[in-house]
Formats: C-alpha cells, sequence, structure tokens
C-alpha cells in the first residue's frame, strides 16, 4: 500500500509539473485543515482571481517532506510567484533558495523571514502571545496554574509561545503545571484527549488554559465540559475561530481570543505580489497586519454568575 501511494503522489506531481502554466501562482501549505489557513488561501484565492491569475493549491497534511518535494516541483513548472502559508520556509530552505535562483519571487503568509523569502506577511505573533498572556494572567488575579497547549514547528506559533515564557518571568505566581505539544491534523481532538489527561492528573488545581490557537482551546473546552463540566478554569486562545466565537458568545469556559486579520494578509499579499511581478519592489520585508482581542465584553455578552 505505501508503495502504490508513494508512486501516486510521484505521478501527480510530474503531472502538475508538466501541466502549469507560466501564469500560474502556486499556494502550498501543509495546514490547509486549519480554519485560519484555510481562510487565508480561499481570500488569497478570490483576489488573485480578480487578477486574472490561475492559482494552483498544493495541500500536504502535515508533511513537511512532502512539502519540500511539491515545491521543486512548482519551481521545476516554471510558475510565476510561489505563495507558502503557515510555513517556516528555513525548514525547506533548499528549495527555497532553488525557486530564488529561479527568479520565482516566494512570498510567507503567516510564516516567517528566510534567506531567499521576498516578503513574510502576518501579525506580530510575539504580541500576539503576550496580548494572551496578559489577558488570561488578569483574569486569573495574577496567580494560578495553568495548563500549555503549543505547536512549535510553526514559526508563527513558536514566537507565541516564547512571548509566554517571557510573561512568565514577570508573573511568578502564574506556573505552568502541564503542557502539551498538540498534533496537527487533527488538533481539537489531540488537545481534548490530552486536556483530559491533564484533568484526570491535577483536577481543581488548573485555573486556566493558555492556548497558542482556538483548535486546542476548543479541545480543552471538550474536555473540560465534559470530565470538569463544574470546573472554573478560564481558557482563552488566538485566532479568532468561528467556532471559538461562538463559544466564547454562548458563555463557556472558553473567554477569549485574539483574532488575526487573516483576509487582511491574503489581500496584502496578493497586493505584493502584483507589485514583484511588475517590477517592484515589496513595501517592506516583514510585514505586520493588526491583531484584536475578542472577548465576552467586546461582543456585547453578558454571562450570569
Amino acid at each position: 500500500m505505501k508503495r502504490t501511494l508513494s508512486t501516486l503522489a510521484g505521478l501527480a506531481a510530474l503531472l502538475l509539473a508538466g501541466t502549469a502554466q507560466a501564469e500560474d501562482v502556486a499556494v502550498l501549505t501543509p495546514y490547509i485543515s486549519s480554519v485560519a489557513t484555510n481562510e487565508m488561501v480561499e481570500t488569497f484565492k478570490a483576489d488573485a482571481a480578480a487578477k486574472g491569475w490561475t492559482v494552483n493549491v498544493v495541500d500536504t497534511r502535515g508533511d513537511f517532506q512532502q512539502l519540500a518535494s511539491r515545491v521543486e516541483d512548482v519551481t521545476n513548472a516554471g510558475v510565476k510567484a510561489i505563495v507558502l502559508v503557515s510555513v517556516d520556509p528555513n525548514q525547506i530552505a533548499d528549495q527555497v533558495a532553488a525557486a530564488a535562483e529561479k527568479k520565482i519571487p516566494v512570498i510567507a503568509l503567516d510564516g516567517a523571514v528566510a534567506p531567499g523569502v521576498v516578503a513574510n506577511i502576518t501579525t506580530d505573533n510575539f504580541a500576539l502571545g503576550t496580548i494572551l498572556s496578559d489577558y488570561l494572567f488578569k483574569q486569573l488575579g495574577n496567580k494560578g496554574n495553568i495548563v500549555k497547549f503549543f505547536h512549535s514547528a510553526h514559526p508563527g506559533v513558536r514566537q507565541r509561545e516564547l512571548a509566554l515564557d517571557k510573561a512568565l518571568e514577570s508573573h511568578p505566581d502564574i506556573k505552568v503545571i502541564a503542557e502539551h505539544y498538540v498534533q496537527v491534523p487533527g488538533p481539537i481532538d489531540n488537545a481534548r484527549l490530552a486536556m483530559e489527561t491533564f484533568i484526570r492528573q491535577h483536577g481543581a488545581e488548573i485555573n486556566g488554559v493558555w492556548a497558542a490557537w482556538d483548535e486546542p482551546a476548543i479541545g480543552a473546552l471538550l474536555a473540560q465540559q465534559s470530565d470538569a463540566p463544574d470546573a472554573k478554569m478560564i481558557i482563552a486562545g488566538i485566532d479568532g475561530n468561528p467556532q471559538a466565537v461562538e463559544l466564547i458568545k454562548q458563555c463557556t469556559n472558553l473567554v477569549a481570543t485574539v483574532r488575526q486579520d487573516f483576509p487582511g494578509i491574503a489581500k496584502a499579499a496578493v497586493a505584493e505580489i502584483g507589485n514583484v511581478l511588475e517590477g517592484k519592489p515589496v513595501s517592506k520585508q516583514e510585514i505586520f497586519v493588526d491583531a484584536t482581542v475578542v472577548d465576552r465584553e467586546s461582543l456585547g455578552v453578558t454571562c450570569g454568575q
């Protein structure tokens, strides 16, 4: 079975390389199942179509080896631009360098600055982590035990984690008593299972949950609702996932998210690529888009005590 799947993947790659047109823009990500990533990709496709571009989307479902291979494929196919979404380009440095050598601009969305990358368009992820940490700590009265959900493979999420570490330095009464590296794809279920274990181990000692993005926050909430329905723990995440926002409205233990402007990131990418294809420079190598806190107050929701 593995040999058959490998053969099919190889045939698909060859077919892509043989049929790509010079006006194509290739969008590649290992995380299309993520709500945030998908929102960026869909917005990019719509805005790119308005410019008459043909967009080919490749999802490698968490497989970075395949991602590297597919970047090689689209580079050899002679696409006009390569867009990496929710990827650290440093993890596929050789492939990015090969594209740059062929004068194919590589743009990162929610990624990182790296050699060969023309621009990275994102939110200031360290600032996101700081906003989340400060909000959660304030809700806890700057004292208590928290659970941490993270995913260091994503460059932006790693910056959020580093921001938490920095915030903890100035809040000695906040303790991380459990942490979990969330598996992707499937972050909600993976976080739920981990949180069930943490609840069995620590019970009422858990005062809060710091989730580096909303899917783990949702998974932690599901575990809390099923295994500790009376718990007062406070859960917060990042991204502004519509499901998370709805759960905040419902007055659950998920009380806040830090909303990134994902459509804004994608629109900025289309504008920058358009400039590059016209021979103009990008406005900056790293372009930040603003973020805002979404909580019960901002949503106008009043919850009973």
